[in-house]
């Protein structure tokens, strides 16, 4: 089993089409903190976009060694430092636990360095606050790996929809992301809410991100959120459902669910699925099956004034945040994603976990 197709069927490295929009050497990256596998779609990614991957650190020399055989020609650093005072490094790409990810990207912006790390960035609203005070001090980007949208040609081509007007104005999104647990494979930390967060807080992060971004939305309130362990009593601090309902600045609504429940008979790591509701039609998103009659994933169901419409967009669409990332760092602009909109969804989810009640 590679390091990038986990046993919990989960890939954590999607392919794309390669779409370099810089020269070999040209944008050189590390990769940091090994902790989650999305460090591997990650450096997959900006390497696909034309990056070069020069570091990679971890505090476990194996997982580095690990990381290296997928990535051939990339070095294995000897420290943090190795890659904090290397002036070629760009951009540090890292997926530490989550309660260490902002204490690491303070220290990659004060080296003058921008930081993309997985999501959720932040366990605490203090967390939160000091990044935003960083980045506003350093002019360095604390971006952030929202991957079920970013990553996904559904999620992808789903955004190209709505900005071409094929439904009109949105007004709600419905967000179901069912995760498989498979706890024997998971490290202690992930059973552990302080260095977790949450369940709202972690996988809840990408139905948020989705919601502001297919909405337009800048700002939302959430208007309640719940959270249980239904069915996994030996990891009493594990939250293995969650929902919350939102509302945005524009009137536009959501609804979304986040469970640990996927049952062992289903073909892949979650059903994830999104609607999409415009006053002129909807989408829905089959993101990685479609249950029961296709294995592969990828698939968009469209309907509005002209018709029915079914694609699946797989190696299709290709994964455009990357490179605009890549060009973001390079002319200090904000194409792939504003900073507001990456720290506005981390401020909702955490906000959604603060206020949850328990069921």
């Amino acid at each position: 089993m590679s390091e990038t197709q986990k046993s919990d069927g989960m890939n954590y490295a999607p392919k794309g089409k390669p779409s370099p929009v810089v020269s070999p050497g040209e944008f050189a990256f590390a990769a940091m903190a090994l902790d989650h596998g999305h460090i591997y779609g990650m450096a997959n990614g900006l390497t696909e976009a034309g990056a070069t991957l020069k570091w990679v650190y971890d505090r476990d020399p194996e997982r580095a060694e690990s990381f290296a055989k997928a990535f051939p020609g990339v070095r294995i650093a000897a420290s943090e430092s190795d890659i904090l005072d290397d002036p070629e490094i760009r951009l540090v790409a890292a997926a530490a636990v989550p309660s260490e990810r902002c204490a690491l990207g303070l220290r990659v912006m004060d080296a003058g360095k921008d930081y993309f790390t997985d999501k959720t960035p932040f366990t605490t609203l203090e967390q939160l606050a000091s990044a935003r005070q960083k980045a506003a001090e350093t002019g360095r980007k604390y971006m952030v790996y929202y991957s079920e949208r970013i990553h996904s040609e559904a999620g992808v081509y789903a955004g190209q929809l709505v900005r071409e007007g094929a439904i009109g104005r949105v007004v709600q999104v419905i967000g179901l992301g069912p995760h498989r647990l498979n706890a024997p494979t998971r490290p202690e930390w992930f059973f552990q809410k302080e260095k977790y967060g949450g369940i709202l807080c972690d996988i809840g992060s990408h139905q948020i991100e989705q919601f502001l971004h297919y909405t337009g939305c800048a700002d939302a309130k959430v208007l309640q959120s719940k959270v249980s362990n239904y069915a996994n009593p030996a990891y009493p601090e594990l939250e293995d459902f969650g929902d919350a309902t939102l509302v945005g600045d524009n009137g536009a609504t959501q609804y979304f669910r986040v469970d640990w429940l996927t049952p062992d008979g289903l073909g892949t790591w979650g059903d994830g699925r999104t609607t999409i509701l415009g006053t002129e039609g909807y989408i829905e998103l089959r993101k990685y099956v479609d249950v029961a009659r296709d294995r592969s994933g990828d698939h968009v169901y469209l309907v509005n004034r002209e018709g029915e419409y079914h694609e699946a967009v797989g190696g299709k669409v290709g994964f455009p945040f990357f490179g605009e990332l890549i060009l973001d760092c390079i002319h200090r602009t904000e194409r792939a994603m504003t900073q507001a909109h990456a720290f506005k969804a981390a401020e909702l989810c955490l906000l959604a976990q603060h206020q949850a009640i328990r069921v």
